[in-house]
């Protein structure tokens, strides 16, 4: 898939991990972007791209990426060793439109003014992060 920010400046291609959107209803992700993050997950080998790319740590597990000329949205990565990808925005990508949603994480955060339709996966704020958690349990001694 090939994609770029609002203005242009930053151009990714990208190969999806799976053929799927996925939701994301954490606080983080509505204040960045003013509601769910609608993502493509993307192995980090599987991504290009060039232009001018900002991050900021966001968490302990992740950072978020924005073109700096632009703002626009670009990725949500998660940085837990051995556990690395990137949550790319679908709205980068004309063809996103075209794949199905499902999964929706944080649903217990989600405020109850929109919903996606549809049957998928859902997992409330508990399960994600307990489920961040396990992926460090394995790598201590």
């Amino acid at each position: 898939m090939d994609g770029q920010c609002l203005c242009g400046a930053v151009v990714v291609s990208a190969t999806p991990a799976k053929a799927e959107l996925h939701a994301c209803h954490c606080e983080m992700c509505r204040r960045w972007t003013g509601s769910a993050l609608i993502e493509v997950d993307v192995d980090p080998a599987q991504l290009q791209v060039t232009g001018p790319v900002k991050t900021f740590r966001s968490s302990d597990w992740a950072e978020r990426a924005w073109c700096d000329t632009c703002g626009s949205t670009l990725w949500y990565k998660l940085t837990l060793p051995g556990h690395e990808r990137y949550a790319v925005s679908a709205g980068l990508f004309d063809a996103a439109g075209d794949l199905p949603l499902t999964k929706e994480i944080y649903i217990d955060c989600k405020p109850g003014g929109y919903a996606f339709a549809g049957d998928h996966q859902t997992m409330t704020k508990q399960e994600v992060e307990a489920m961040f958690a396990s992926f460090g349990e394995g790598d201590q001694q």
